[in-house]
């Protein structure tokens, strides 16, 4: 059989530039939120991200994301009431989390606790807007109280019932942690959970809104997004870039450190990014508080060892626009408020959910299911072989 002229509509034999992982490819249009890699942008409903960092609070944003506007004082006041009214899970979850063995990754217990609730949810299977943006703020406030339970589980301990007096950063880390937060931790974490709401058309986020394209159910999309997150090339990213750290005990160290890894050609973890040729906006401000965290947890070295890896990559790759992705000083932020490495990704995640869902629920009512195509590249014109002449 000859090979066929055409495919499709285009004649064949075509040339065709394919970007690897649809690098550069358009998907679809948002309004929620925009990454200009080449100054360092990162843009949510048109509010600048220091803006946010600095004035808003995790709530707020979620609802910005969710809504597209800022929230009145009463809309806050009523979606917080929801998300507190959400907060405690069923007892099955609890349950399942429970049985899974000791040495599960915390993502892989995340991801089958968000099923677990999916399948409680009498609901889910209704895809609709209104009842999918019920389920996207059910979802922001349980995937924070499954992810604490965790925590408290891998170390045999009993999950923390939620604090009802509680913002829902701070419920979160008194969650986790099993102690009410002070002010700094709670200021801290707030501001990287807003950092880490949305960034674009990053790979967990594709991945939630190509499963919902197929109206799938909501829970199914954010299972799915957590597994995408899970891989250290995405959420991962930060784990790795601590563990490298960790080891090193003054900057002597992180100099040498630095210069190894450049030496034999090794990736160093918390550095570059897909999509920034500039500084990250979002490595700025936790930079800045990574200082202020490690110092008043008596762990100051952590942050001048960050710092000379830091001023030592960039020497090296700064040029090439190498510089901190968010992933270098989260790390760092975390492991100063005592949260163990393994639950790193889990919190982004508790965060990255609201960008996730705003998504979904943005694609939904025009929606029209993913179907990319690949560039066919192997053999046209084999015969069968029957297996007894094989």
């Amino acid at each position: 059989m000859a090979a066929p002229k055409f495919v499709g509509e285009v004649e064949w034999p075509v040339t065709i530039q394919l970007g690897k992982g649809l690098e550069g490819a358009i998907t679809c249009h948002s309004r929620i939120g925009y990454v200009d890699g080449e100054k360092g942008w990162l843009v949510y409903r048109g509010y600048n991200i220091f803006d946010l960092a600095e004035h808003s609070t995790y709530e707020e944003t979620a609802y910005l994301l969710l809504f597209g506007k800022l929230p009145t004082q009463k809309e806050l006041d009523d979606f917080k009431g929801k998300l507190l009214g959400y907060r405690k899970i069923p007892q099955e979850v609890i349950d399942t989390l429970k049985s899974l063995p000791k040495d599960c990754h915390p993502m892989a217990a995340l991801r089958t606790g968000i099923s677990v609730l999916g399948c409680k949810d009498t609901k889910a299977d209704e895809v609709t807007v209104e009842n999918d943006t019920e389920i996207a703020i059910k979802l922001i406030s349980q995937m924070a109280t499954v992810a604490a339970a965790i925590a408290r589980i891998r170390k045999g301990q009993e999950p923390v019932e939620p604090d009802p007096s509680l913002d829902h950063t701070a419920n979160f880390l008194y969650m986790a942690l099993g102690e009410k937060p002070n002010d700094l931790m709670i200021k801290v974490m707030d501001i990287s959970m807003i950092l880490h709401a949305d960034h674009g058309m990053n790979a967990s986020t594709f991945t939630c809104m190509v499963v919902n394209s197929s109206l799938s159910d909501l829970y199914s999309s954010v299972c799915a997004g957590v597994g995408s997150l899970k891989g250290p090339l995405h959420g991962g990213a930060n784990e790795r870039a601590l563990a490298e750290m960790l080891p090193l005990k003054d900057e002597e160290e992180a100099v040498e450190y630095v210069r190894d890894a450049i030496a034999k050609k090794k990736k160093i973890m918390g550095f570059g990014h897909r999509v920034y040729k500039a500084y990250d906006p979002r490595a700025k401000v936790l930079g800045k508080y990574s200082q202020e965290v490690t110092e008043r947890m008596g762990m100051p070295h952590l942050f001048k060892i960050a710092r000379k890896v830091e001023e030592e990559v960039i020497a090296a790759y700064g040029e090439r626009g190498i510089f901190p992705n968010v992933d270098f000083y989260s790390g760092t932020i975390y492991y100063a408020l005592g949260i163990e490495v393994p639950l790193f990704t889990p919190i982004f995640a508790v965060s990255r959910v609201a960008g996730w869902v705003a998504r979904v629920l943005e694609y939904l009512p025009e929606n029209r299911i993913f179907r990319p195509r690949a560039v066919y590249v192997g053999d046209m014109e084999k015969e069968y072989v029957p297996i007894d002449q094989r």
